[in-house]
């Protein structure tokens, strides 16, 4: 046995995979939360390592646990941290734990404000086509993985999807600081989480410190077809080497996206500008760990997408179903433009559930104007009865319908009008596209749209 390990807060995405990969190590694992809901409850309970009682018990906190890690749902006063704290017992975020756990392996960070899981996804997909083991942490499950992380003694690399929200309740330093990359990717820059960086402004120099946390002599893989990517790159001064990256040549053809390589046109699975430079992203970071571009283009035609990342969950010869996990303005608006340039000759019905925290901050949401131009139907969605919980500020038809500058959407706020009008709704020669971090109030999309 390793030692001994608490979790406070263990039903969190990661920290429940955490929490199984260091009891497969060794470790003697427990863990505390108030709620837990599946996928992590079903999981924590296939390992054993469900709580016997759901809610915090500062009893569990003592000297003999040799490290506590330190969930984002709990908060400061959270009574087994303050025992933890009284104790003097040695705390991590999960990020830390992850640095501590990688300090002797190449470390490879994929940031950005959009495409990080698509591309640790693709980079992934790519290792295990060859069988290369590699260490990782993931924000989300991909296919052919079961676990979102894992960390071995022997493997020479660890692939980390790194997002620039906050570490810890006691910690406001973004998570992919922590992790000192040899390596680092940045997709994107487009200003969100503006409940943590109240700014434009605040929000860059998260990635400008980002950049700072390179290790001396290590890369930068950056996307230089993002202006603010490309600013902000330019003006680092850290000893690093600098790659830049855009899109492939390709071409579609019949609602397939073809690469076009010197081996010959590549049919691929995925399509859309965003999964393209995703997939330019993952082909850099594939040759720094020795994969020749003809092996990457083998691998990466197999390549079926991130969930609800451009997922196709329905296709027959009338009618597509997509699902993407979009929540800004600016991944909302490539998304239906990525749809609507592959499918040019359908009718594109998106729907988009406003579901974050910035979506409904009045400032925040003017960002959406004419995001979703591109449709040829226009749904917003947002649950009333969710809102008056959280206690946000009132919104109403008009605000959205101004900020989104489109007087044909339709603005949504009751699960039962969206359901009366997905079984209304004619998908004759359509993509449905359903975008949302959320999970449109647990309506079954399919099963209506399926009647029509």
């Amino acid at each position: 046995m390793k030692g001994k390990v608490h979790f406070i807060a263990v039903g969190g995405s990661v920290m429940h995979n955490l929490a199984i990969t260091l009891k497969q190590l060794g470790y003697k694992v427990s863990g505390s939360d108030d709620k837990i809901y599946d996928p992590s409850k079903s999981r924590l309970k296939k390992y054993n390592l469900f709580p016997k009682n759901l809610g915090w018990f500062p009893e569990l906190i003592d000297k003999e646990i040799d490290f506590i890690v330190l969930g984002m749902h709990a908060k400061k006063d959270n009574p087994e941290l303050l025992k933890a704290l009284d104790l003097d017992c040695k705390i991590y975020s999960y990020p830390e734990l992850i640095f501590e756990f990688s300090k002797s392996k190449t470390r490879i960070t994929i940031g950005g404000s959009h495409g990080k899981t698509t591309v640790s996804s693709m980079i992934l997909h790519v290792l295990d086509f060859y069988d290369i083991k590699v260490d990782y942490l993931l924000g989300a499950q991909i296919e052919g993985f079961e676990n979102m992380v894992h960390i071995s003694d022997d493997n020479d690399f660890i692939i980390i999807e790194g997002d620039e929200y906050l570490s810890s309740p006691i910690d406001n330093s973004p998570k992919f600081h922590k992790y000192n990359s040899n390596i680092a990717v940045i997709t994107g820059i487009a200003w969100d989480h503006i409940n943590v960086f109240p700014t434009f402004e605040n929000y860059i120099s998260q990635f400008e410190k980002f950049i700072e946390t390179i290790t001396d002599g290590g890369v930068l893989v950056f996307n230089e077809l993002d202006e603010l990517v490309l600013d902000t790159v330019n003006k680092s001064e850290k000893t690093i080497r600098k790659i830049g990256y855009g899109k492939p040549d390709f071409e579609i053809v019949d609602g397939v996206t073809y690469l076009k390589t010197s081996e010959g046109n590549v049919p691929l699975k995925v399509f859309g500008d965003h999964n393209l430079s995703n997939l330019s992203a993952a082909k850099q970071i594939c040759a720094l760990m020795g994969i020749f571009d003809d092996e990457f283009f083998a691998a990466i035609a197999s390549f079926k997408g991130a969930s609800k990342r451009l997922e196709t969950i329905y296709r027959d010869n009338n009618k597509i179903i997509i699902k993407d996990f979009a929540h800004s303005p600016s991944k909302l608006k490539a998304t239906i433009d990525a749809v609507k340039n592959q499918f040019s000759n359908k009718n594109i019905i998106a729907v988009y559930e406003l579901h974050t925290f910035s979506s409904f901050n009045q400032k925040f949401i003017k960002e959406y104007l004419n995001s979703m131009s591109s449709a040829n139907m226009k749904i917003v969605y947002y649950d009333n009865e969710v809102l008056k919980k959280r206690g946000e500020f009132k919104i109403n038809e008009k605000t959205i319908k101004d900020s989104f500058g489109s007087d044909d959407l339709i603005v949504i706020s009751k699960k039962s009008v969206l359901e009366e009008i997905m079984l209304k709704t004619n998908l004759d020669n359509s993509v449905l596209l359903m975008m949302s971090s959320g999970n449109f109030s647990s309506i079954d999309m399919i099963s209506l749209t399926n009647n029509n």
